[in-house]
């Protein structure tokens, strides 16, 4: 079975190198199905923003906010609200457009920061975004600006947010003259995010806000196809070749097993030959020519002989180097080969019973341990392994 072992040991090699593979793909297509970039601290290569404040100055409001640290670790900024506004405001923004214009973050559907409030806080987050139907560069009040609201603590909390499902203010479609029913934003062409006050911030009092590990993290499924697409591709590619490699292996074997048949075919014709050692010789013949009775066992070849169980061991593992069941095996599964081969039409069972199996699945069993398949395999692929003009292996008639 030289040929199988060797295929299997190539199929294993070739498992194991595309379970790699697989395990590899998968890492990098799930890594670039869920695509993140840190806007603080600021990735080199990433999106790119400037610090910016807005105030009701506009509105005649005196609220106050100034930036501490623009830098690449965090956005530090403390504000003061006063009431003489009628709508007081502050925000520090995280201004994104540049000469290319807004920033293309169709890619992410959440951010995740880490906000802290000196005093504990409720803050405004939103994000303004370019609808080149109302919007007029440059004027954010004319940008739809979906936005919703966050807590923060002294201590910090971690905050996370679904960019697809914040809420455009009333306002905006009042000044904007858009039906308010337009409740679509496009992530696409985003302007700039904003950290503002809300009702609930404190009025009359220095308040200290920072915010840290802003993240934008985005889901394409695009990568999840492509993974099942080529692992798919990948896998039937496998089992293609592995039937293919196990059928041309098994032809090899079986090729290889024919021929060691005939060479033991040639053997045992030459054992019904008379031997001089006359014990030897009647031993050798009637197992010979009895291998297809179902009841030969040892008594009976010991009780025909006159030689005990040794003296019978002993012969066939001089000879043969073979047990007598062994032996017995041998003969019975080589003329079973060679019925398989011959006579296509005859019953698998029909051939277990003429070389003296009563029993069709010991049968089944001791022919595969054999050949390496099934007698229905072997009749199939057997007869191909035999080259047009092979000699046939020698038929070993009863007397």
């Amino acid at each position: 079975m030289r040929p199988m072992q060797e295929f299997y040991k190539k199929a294993l090699v070739a498992l194991i190198l595309v379970l790699a593979a697989d395990a590899l793909l998968a890492w990098f297509c799930i890594r670039q199905s869920h695509p993140s970039v840190s806007l603080i601290p600021r990735e080199r290569g990433g999106v790119q923003w400037r610090p910016n404040v807005v105030t009701d100055a506009i509105l005649g409001g005196t609220s106050t906010i100034r930036i501490l640290e623009p830098g690449r670790q965090s956005l530090r900024f403390d504000f003061r609200v006063t009431p003489a506004a009628s709508y007081p405001f502050v925000a520090a923004e995280m201004l994104l457009e540049d000469a290319r214009g807004p920033a293309d973050l169709s890619r992410y559907t959440t951010v995740t920061f880490v906000a802290r409030c000196a005093p504990a806080n409720s803050l405004l987050f939103g994000l303004s975004t370019f609808d080149p139907a109302v919007s007029t560069p440059g004027m954010f009040h004319t940008y739809p600006s979906p936005h919703t609201y966050f807590s923060c603590s002294e201590s910090g909390t971690p905050v996370s947010l679904d960019l697809t499902r914040l809420t455009i203010p009333p306002w905006w479609f009042q000044t904007s003259k858009v039906d308010p029913s337009r409740q679509s934003y496009d992530l696409g062409r985003v302007a700039r995010f904003m950290f503002g006050i809300s009702q609930k911030s404190p009025r009359d009092t220095v308040s200290r806000v920072e915010i840290s590990d802003f993240t934008l993290h985005g889901r394409d499924r695009r990568y999840v196809a492509a993974l099942a697409v080529i692992s798919t591709i990948g896998w039937v590619a496998f089992a293609v070749w592995f039937l293919r490699g196990h059928s041309r292996a098994l032809l090899a074997s079986l090729d290889a097993q024919l021929k060691s048949d005939r060479q033991f075919s040639a053997y045992r014709q030459l054992t019904l030959e008379p031997f001089k050692d006359k014990e030897k010789a009647a031993i050798l013949q009637y197992i010979g020519t009895r291998y297809r009775d179902p009841e030969l066992d040892m008594a009976s070849v010991t009780a025909r002989i006159g030689a005990d169980r040794e003296k019978v061991n002993e012969i066939l593992k001089a000879e043969l180097g073979m047990t007598f069941t062994a032996y017995v095996n041998q003969l019975r599964l080589t003329e079973a080969a060679r019925l398989l081969t011959d006579h296509a039409g005859m019953p698998i069972a029909d051939i277990a019973f003429a070389v003296g199996y009563a029993n069709v699945s010991y049968f089944n069993k001791l022919f595969k341990e054999e050949y390496g398949c099934t007698p229905g395999t072997f009749r199939r692929h057997g007869s191909r392994s035999v080259a047009p003009g092979a000699p046939a292996r020698p038929a070993n008639r009863g007397p």
